[in-house]
């Protein structure tokens, strides 16, 4: 039986579940009996039956003596559904295959301790890397009970996101634009400055023609909370709360408090945040953000959100978007902050991928140690 080809199908499968099952992970199943395919399935939604439970049902009684290959360990407790062991122990599965252990440390090992108690033939690791990289966000909320972020930029190959008048339309083309509004889909949440919001009045949302996709929570920094009452973010229908952070010191002025009242009756969460060397404890936010149960976050805010991420050290992954043109001069960087003094202190980005986008490419790689 060739393990990895079934496990990779697996892994596919839970793919079909991004955006849809946070705050659990994506999670796939197949089931193989006599090297035929006979059942397959994968998490849905929250709430919603596992991707074993969905496996089982769809191999209509031809489960019993088959292999199960499934993406993550099943689970083995009780939260919205009951646990898969004893779905997976009724079907008479005489094996299981699964790429990684549930990396919750409540959890961890539970599933398979279960299964091999019954006399099921238990094999990990198969696929694992992959497995991991497919539940990054999970793996991180999880473990270290705070969000994975990604920061997005798009850029010119001199590395401008805006001529020096503020034009950023369009930086890169279609292509990257689409896969942009799935990885708004993909991520719990969305952070911008207010800068962006003056400059673009953007809405945030997730716009995709093949699926209905989900808005993320809209996260505005802006410290004196200037943010015009008749913003778009403000104003639209959107099931994605706004939240708009801004500094404890401000919020304490009367004139503030009242724009606060205004913007709360107009549906926005006001966030009150210590400010650091003049800005907001972004450190902070995280905690505060994971206790939202946002376990993603997408930074795609300007030069100033980005240096500001980076300085604070909550950034996990940067996808970098290139457009084959140049602007020759000035224009409005990638990054507007203060940045190491020395080549020798700039943060390293490891396990790079490179990706095409129509004529655009990006530049997706991995911040260790924050």
């Amino acid at each position: 039986m060739d393990d990895t080809y079934f496990m990779a199908m697996a892994l596919d499968l839970a793919l079909h579940g991004q955006g849809f099952t946070s705050p659990n992970p994506m999670v796939g199943a197949v089931i193989v009996k006599d090297e035929l395919v006979v059942g397959m399935g994968y998490h849905r939604n929250v709430g919603g039956a596992h991707a074993e439970v969905h496996a089982i049902d769809d191999a209509e009684g031809q489960a019993r003596g088959a292999t199960l290959y499934v993406s993550l360990e099943p689970c083995n407790h009780t939260g919205r559904t009951p646990p898969c062991t004893q779905k997976i122990i009724e079907a008479g599965i005489s094996r299981v295959v699964m790429a990684m252990p549930d990396p919750n440390p409540d959890v961890a090992g539970g599933g398979a301790q279960t299964l091999r108690a019954h006399g099921i033939e238990v094999l990990t690791g198969v696929c694992e890397d992959k497995a991991r990289r497919l539940n990054e966000s999970f793996v991180k909320f999880v473990q270290a009970k705070r969000p994975f972020v990604t920061l997005k930029c798009a850029a010119t190959l001199d590395g401008q996101i805006a001529t020096r008048s503020g034009d950023a339309r369009w930086v890169t083309g279609p292509q990257a634009r689409e896969h942009v509004h799935r990885m708004r889909h993909a991520n719990d949440a969305i952070m911008v400055g207010i800068g962006t919001v003056r400059a673009d009045d953007p809405e945030l949302t997730t716009r995709l023609e093949d699926i209905k996709g989900k808005d993320p929570v809209r996260v505005i920094l802006d410290t004196q909370l200037t943010i015009c009452e008749k913003a778009r973010l403000v104003n639209q229908k959107s099931e994605a709360p706004t939240v708009i952070v801004a500094g404890e010191t401000a919020l304490t002025r009367d004139d503030i408090r009242t724009r606060q009242r205004r913007l709360e009756q107009r549906g926005a969460q006001i966030l009150g945040l210590p400010e650091v060397d003049g800005r907001l404890d972004l450190d902070l936010l995280m905690e505060r953000l994971a206790d939202m149960q946002i376990q993603s976050v997408l930074v795609e805010g300007g030069s100033h959100v980005s240096a500001s991420a980076l300085a604070a050290g909550i950034v996990d992954k940067v996808f970098l978007f290139y457009a084959p043109k140049l602007l020759g001069g000035r224009g409005i960087p990638m990054c507007d902050g203060n940045g190491a003094d020395l080549m020798a202190r700039a943060t390293p980005v490891k396990d790079i991928a490179v990706r095409h986008f129509g004529n655009d490419i990006a530049i997706e790689g991995y911040l260790y140690g924050n």
